[in-house]
């Protein structure tokens, strides 16, 4: 145990506030002869999985990029495949979440999407608002240039506070700790306004072979950093 610990000195940093780029889902998919959708549906299952992890762990926020403005070039039968199987998931998790105190949240543009999903997604937020253990803020239709675009046409003047009022979810801290498994090692668009100090940490495992070991081990990376913010 380190020593700090064991005298009950200062603790190391925790990463309460953590956004993960969730990608790889095809690659795993066409690694192993299945259908793209398959690997949408098994990073589904690990973002269910992760997050309760990250409850666990300590975690007040969770932050998942799920659809990317930029994923509607994507085939046809994929983006429908996944709007299917994203409005199949809210309708059937909702209820096993709320029940374990996870509060839910939609950030990016409704353009595009049906109004039955995002009355599914309305429903969803309503239903667990006053839950507190775990936010869960679902990246959906978004990107963070696209925010930042549609912030600065309801900003009326003022400072960054009065700007980060005029974004998609306002109450949202600034993340801590950005992960992105996959081997990539770009924010590809992703909370780009929230990130200006964030930690970042590159996994090579495609996401749905992220698993709770990989997130602690994330954690530990963060927990070894000094974070400055500008000074010394």
């Amino acid at each position: 145990m380190d020593d700090a610990v064991e005298r009950g000195g200062p603790q190391p940093p925790a990463a309460r506030y953590v956004a993960i780029i969730t990608d790889g889902n095809g690659r795993w998919a066409r690694s192993r002869g299945l259908p793209v959708n398959a690997g949408h549906d098994a990073g589904a299952d690990t973002v269910k999985a992760r997050l309760r992890d990250a409850a666990e762990l300590g975690v007040r926020e969770l932050t998942v990029y799920s659809f990317s403005t930029e994923n509607w070039s994507r085939p046809r039968e994929e983006v429908q495949g996944l709007m299917a199987m994203f409005s199949r998931r809210v309708a059937g998790e909702t209820p096993e979440l709320h029940a374990e105190g996870v509060r839910m949240r939609f950030i990016g543009r409704r353009e595009g999407i049906s109004d039955e999903l995002v009355e599914q997604m309305r429903w969803a937020q309503e239903l667990t608002d006053a839950n507190r253990r775990i936010t869960l803020f679902v990246a959906f239709n978004y990107g963070g240039r696209a925010e930042i675009l549609d912030a600065a046409r309801r900003f009326q003047g003022g400072g960054e506070e009065d700007f980060r009022r005029c974004l998609y979810a306002p109450e949202m801290h600034d993340p801590d700790l950005i992960i992105r498994t996959s081997g990539e090692r770009r924010l590809s668009n992703y909370l780009l306004w929230q990130s200006a100090y964030s930690e970042l940490v590159f996994r090579d495992e495609l996401w749905p072979d992220f698993t709770r070991e990989a997130l602690v081990q994330s954690l530990a990376q963060f927990s070894e950093r000094r974070r400055r913010f500008g000074g010394r």
